[in-house]
Order: C-alpha cells, then sequence, then structure tokens
C-alpha cells in the first residue's frame, strides 16, 4: 500500500472526498501492481483507469467551482492541468515502453496527491463550508 485515506484530505464535500478516496484505492493498486510484478498490460489498465477518473474529478471540481463563482478556479485548474499533462505523458512514455511504473513516479503521484488536497482542496472546502453556512441552497 502507498498511502491510507487520512481524516486530514476531507474537503466536507461528499462528492469530492469520495473522489478522493477512489483516487487513493488507485494508486495503491497502481503501487501494488508495480510492487507485485503485474503485467504490462494491468498496469496499463490501471494507469488509464486513474488518469480518467482524475479528469472526471477535475471536471466536476471546476463545474462546482464556477457554479459558485469560486475565487481561486484559475490557478485550481491550472494545477490540474498541469497535473493531467504530466501523467498523461508519463503514460504515453509507457505505452512506448520508455518508463516503467517506478517507485520515482508513485511517489511523485502521492506527494501531489497529498499537496493538492491538503492545500488547494481543503482551500475551497473552506469556501464551501463558508457558504453553507449562509446559504440552505447547498447541497
Amino acid at each position: 500500500m502507498l498511502m491510507e485515506w487520512q481524516q486530514t484530505f476531507e474537503t466536507g464535500i461528499l462528492e469530492f472526498d469520495e473522489h478522493h478516496k477512489q483516487l487513493v484505492d488507485l494508486l495503491n493498486m497502481a503501487h501494488d501492481g508495480a510492487c507485485y510484478g503485474a503485467e504490462t498490460d494491468e498496469l496499463d489498465a490501471v494507469i488509464n483507469e486513474l488518469i480518467k477518473y482524475t479528469e472526471y474529478h477535475f471536471i466536476s471540481e471546476e463545474y462546482w467551482m464556477e457554479e459558485y463563482n469560486y475565487p481561486f478556479l484559475i490557478s485550481h485548474r491550472q494545477e490540474h492541468q498541469e497535473f493531467t499533462k504530466t501523467i498523461v505523458q508519463f503514460h504515453n512514455d509507457f505505452q512506448q515502453g520508455k518508463a516503467h511504473l517506478s517507485m520515482e513516479i508513485l511517489t511523485f503521484l502521492m506527494e501531489w496527491f497529498n499537496t493538492h488536497i491538503l492545500g488547494s482542496d481543503a482551500k475551497y472546502g473552506a469556501f464551501f463550508t463558508t457558504l453553507k453556512q449562509n446559504a440552505s441552497v447547498l447541497p
């Protein structure tokens, strides 16, 4: 196991917390596959699912941010775009045999996840918590 879900990761928005838990599970699947010698096609499938689910999650977050006029949407979106560019490039290299699923890339993914959730996502969590307290229309 690469990382465990921690309560400190919670944003207070159930939908996104569930997304984040799924992403932790996918990171752990990638880690376990790499550590226990999974076949290349199995690792490729996990990496592909991680990318697809990450993109789904980013779109969901950004939609909410637009919907509620989150003031840091642009910088948050840029973080998403940079991460997506990095992981897609890694996946392309992996598929072409130019890279392997190493602890270096797994550590990058884990650190980015930790930094992003505990930093940027915590900010929108606090923003939405304040909105909830001031209006009964939010979920």
